[in-house]
């Protein structure tokens, strides 16, 4: 039983240090599949964007610094 729960335990933390990495390589394969249906121009997701604002003023940068 002594040998069941040592193979258990390595199981466990070799779980807890891997699943960080295997999360982040997914994510960077995720943006990387984005990218290049962006660079084909193929739209394989519709992005989500905030509303449009209809003002007749023309948007000036400010140039203040505090």
């Amino acid at each position: 039983m002594s040998t069941f729960l040592s193979y258990l335990t390595v199981l466990a933390l070799a779980t807890l240090l891997l699943a960080p990495a295997l999360y982040g390589l997914a994510r960077d394969r995720r943006i990387d599949r984005r990218l290049r249906e962006a660079a084909d121009g193929r739209s394989g997701r519709t992005l989500r964007t905030a509303p449009q604002k209809s003002s007749s003023r023309s948007t000036v940068p400010s140039t203040a610094t505090w």
